[in-house]
């Protein structure tokens, strides 16, 4: 549903009022120089999503920005990369729920059911092509559950994709700090080794890295769907398919 120019105005200040509480509880000690780049990376893009929805909604006349080329919010460094990110992103949506059975460390029955909650919604938003709400809701599973696999999973491979395609180190940094942490609390779990996989290939310099985790990822005996995903890379790896 297509919004108002009101209701992106509104968005836009709210973002921007976002950004300016960070930067006083920064400058206050409540937040850290690494959480306050996180948020800064994630609300610029969204006000640049918003802005660009803004100039579409305003008259000729009376357009404040100039309208812009819509570019897809998740983008990887090189045109190669991005095809595959959106089959990626794509099958997430029907992943999600499966992995978010994977819920690590002790939590109360409340905690379990807003997760799950959580989780759904996330995938409902990957699904309809909102990967801002998508990434907020994931982060709201990491408060609740530290360790969950898929939000850690998901969360990591959105913020590389944000960092690389906004030339972000600090987010792509994040990204793959995140996807570490999903392989450690599930090592025999094929999704993130996939994920990881793909970032280490997409990055100079780790095709070693790329070809061990690749390696990982089959002896993990993955679906069909995601030996489809990994496919195109283990032939340019020249690694076998199945």
């Amino acid at each position: 549903m297509k919004r108002t120019e009101q209701q992106i105005r509104d968005e836009i200040t709210l973002r921007e009022a976002s950004l300016a509480d960070a930067r006083r509880e920064l400058a206050a000690g409540e937040l850290s120089r690494l959480q306050v780049a996180t948020i800064e990376a994630r609300e610029e893009l969204a006000l640049r999503q918003a802005y660009e929805e803004l100039g579409e909604a305003t008259d000729e006349n009376t357009r404040k920005r100039p309208a812009r080329r819509r570019r897809p919010w998740i983008l990887l460094a090189g045109l190669g990369c991005f095809l595959v990110a959106v089959i990626v992103v794509l099958y997430s949506s029907l992943s999600v729920r499966q992995a978010g059975n994977s819920v690590t460390g002790n939590v109360s029955l409340g905690k379990a059911q807003q997760v799950t909650q959580l989780l759904s919604e996330a995938e409902a938003d990957v699904a309809n092509g909102n990967v801002v709400a998508a990434l907020f809701a994931y982060q709201e599973v990491l408060v609740l559950s530290p360790k969950n696999v898929a939000a850690l999973t998901q969360t990591g491979w959105l913020d590389f994709s944000a960092g690389s395609s906004n030339t972000n180190p600090t987010l792509v940094s994040i990204g793959i700090k995140n996807l570490r942490k999903a392989i450690t609390y599930a090592p025999r779990d094929p999704a993130p080794r996939l994920y990881y996989a793909i970032v280490a290939d997409s990055t100079s310099g780790n095709t070693a890295l790329a070809k061990s985790e690749f390696k990982v990822f089959l002896a993990l005996k993955p679906s069909s769907a995601q030996l489809a995903i990994a496919r195109p890379f283990l032939l340019q790896l020249k690694l076998p398919t199945s």
